[in-house]
């Protein structure tokens, strides 16, 4: 990583130490899909780049902890975690990820569980009162199998193994869906084969006793906590000695939206559309900010008002204004978390809205320079390392096709001391 001393991140070469894994990555880490997935191995080599900086981590923190990723690893590495996502999907993921478990325990419950669905009956019923938004993303006879397996997973106790089913549950429901497969936009296919629903469940199941077997070896268990919170909201914070952190991307599509399936299903909305609020960077969350502008650093107001000249007061440059305004609030915090001599290490990625460039990095290293972090140091990695397609289709699939949409295909690693 080199060092900077202002916002300018222009001729930032690709670092290969960041784009490649030194090992392979655990199974846990994929026993559920999410969009955006943090690599694994930016965690890990974030724990020896602190090590060779002279950072002594004994705590560590994501305040956008999604499926967990920077939990395990600091579980694999045997420090203590404290993390938070306003997505409640996210937060069992990153719980389920980071628990150690019994595994006779589980399989005394999946016994309990394939007993339960073989004796259970459900008329269709079920599928006509069922939540209109799922009746629209699930055929009848998938959703009552689905149902059945979700009754069945009910009747544990409260607890982690209950947990881990239903993540187990949630993980195959796209896959049990319409949802056009390998997209990431919410689109129904209506040539989707009809999957075997338990079949679907036992298979997620083996995998995850795999993934239980292979973390049991590390024999590690440091306090792990992970709420599901926004973290602007939370009153009291921890002190940590390391902040690993990606934030949400500005313009991209609502995870509340992603995770519709599971969210409706967990029960833990009737409406997912109410997760959309109080998301950093969403556009249902940014009507208030028409009068903030002075509030924003140089950059943010660089930016914004590219955006104002091109598009006028969209709710597209509301929710940049919003997100910009939000990430400086992130960073004053983060400032006020880390223990003295400790680090936070953000990544993050540049977008493009109507020909202007929304610069994140230079956003969010402004406002750690205005928080009085200090050595900020940068380098620049290539988002895959497989063979890059920097374009979306119409349904969202990634293309190799230069008449579709441009996206991202590079992200930023920036780290600054206390």
């Amino acid at each position: 990583m080199i060092s900077i001393n202002s916002a300018c991140v222009d001729n930032i070469n690709i670092d290969e130490t960041w784009n490649f894994a030194d090992g392979k990555e655990l199974l846990m880490h994929t026993i559920h899909a999410y969009p955006a997935k943090f690599p694994a191995f930016i965690a890990s080599k974030a724990f020896e780049y602190a090590k060779d900086e002279k950072v002594s981590v004994n705590t560590v923190a994501d305040i956008f902890c999604g499926c967990g990723t920077v939990a395990l690893e600091s579980k694999v590495h045997n420090k203590e975690f404290w993390g938070c996502d306003i997505n409640p999907v996210a937060t069992l993921i990153a719980q389920v990820k980071s628990t150690s478990y019994n595994i006779v325990k589980l399989n005394n419950y999946y016994d309990i569980i394939i007993e339960q669905i073989s004796n259970s009956n459900y008329s269709d019923e079920i599928y006509d009162n069922a939540n209109e938004r799922l009746k629209y993303w699930f055929k009848k006879d998938n959703y009552i199998e689905l149902y059945k397996i979700k009754s069945a997973i009910d009747i544990l106790p409260n607890g982690k193994y209950k947990k881990a089913f239903l993540c187990i549950f949630s993980s195959i429901l796209k896959s049990c869906s319409k949802w056009l497969s390998k997209s990431i936009k919410p689109q129904v296919d209506p040539q989707k084969k009809t999957l075997n629903v338990l079949h679907a469940f036992s298979l997620q199941y083996n995998k995850f006793i795999k993934s239980v077997r292979e973390t049991t070896e590390m024999q590690h268990n440091p306090k792990v906590v992970i709420k599901n919170n926004n973290f602007l909201t939370i009153r009291k914070l921890p002190a940590v000695d390391l902040l690993i952190t990606s934030p949400p991307y500005v313009t991209s599509y609502e995870y509340a939206d992603l995770h519709q399936l599971s969210s409706l299903w967990l029960n833990y909305t009737d409406d997912y559309r109410n997760l959309r609020k109080g998301s950093i960077g969403s556009t249902y969350n940014s009507e208030e900010v028409k009068d903030c502008f002075a509030d924003l650093n140089n950059v943010g107001k660089k930016i914004v008002q590219s955006l104002i000249k091109n598009d006028k007061m969209c709710a597209k440059t509301r929710s940049v204004a919003r997100y910009y305004l939000d990430m400086q609030h992130v960073v004053q915090r983060c400032s006020k978390m880390i223990n003295p001599k400790g680090m936070a290490f953000f990544v993050v990625g540049d977008t493009e809205y109507k020909g202007v460039k929304i610069m994140n990095s230079e956003h969010l290293i402004q406002s750690m320079i205005d928080c009085g972090f200090s050595d900020l140091k940068i380098a620049k990695r290539n988002i895959s390392n497989k063979v890059l397609t920097p374009y979306r289709d119409e349904t969202g699939k990634f293309s190799s096709d230069k008449t579709k949409r441009t996206i991202y295909h590079e992200e930023l690693i920036i780290s600054g001391r206390k």
